[in-house]
């Protein structure tokens, strides 16, 4: 089953350095964080910001082809998480005929947010990302012999994490 999601915010992880995507479900119960490259994050927060480039990047480039071909992005998915790795589809609809495009969910979120397109999320992938964060955060307790970790860590929101746009 797929849920609606949002993109919520753009964070750099500070153990890492590595931007973050956050996806929100539009009611706000349900968040999602994916690790991406920083390219893609410039990308993302280039049509976040709405600031206006002399030349188009690659995303802009794939948006202006889609509208010459009479293209439209019905909507992107991100379908499946294996081994730490986010797999997505960004489906186009074109003459009648619905094309399912594999793409990493990084290049399908900012394409999504281009032309405006919802952003869906695979229940299974909330649940594994879930997991995946848990495991993680048991792994940091290990290594937090005082409990400040913890502590800090059960008391934060996700918007705590959050750089708003």
């Amino acid at each position: 089953m797929l849920k609606e999601m949002k993109l919520s915010g753009l964070i750099i992880d500070p153990t890492t350095n590595t931007p973050v995507v956050i996806l929100k479900d539009l009611e706000d119960k349900e968040v999602i964080s994916i690790w991406i490259g920083l390219l893609e994050a410039s990308a993302i927060a280039v049509e976040l910001e709405k600031i206006d480039l002399p030349r188009p990047m690659t995303h802009d480039l794939v948006k202006n082809v889609f509208n010459s071909l009479n293209i439209q992005v019905s909507k992107v998915e991100v379908t499946d998480l294996k081994d730490n790795t986010f797999y997505a589809f960004i489906h186009l609809a074109m003459a009648g005929k619905t094309i399912k495009i594999d793409a990493r969910p990084s290049d399908a979120i900012a394409i999504a947010l281009r032309t405006k397109s919802p952003i869906f999320v695979d229940e299974e992938v909330i649940k594994k990302s879930k997991k995946i964060n848990l495991e993680s955060v048991k792994e940091a307790d290990k290594t937090d012999e005082s409990g400040e970790l913890k502590d800090l860590l059960e008391k934060m929101s996700p918007d705590d994490f959050e750089y708003k746009m």
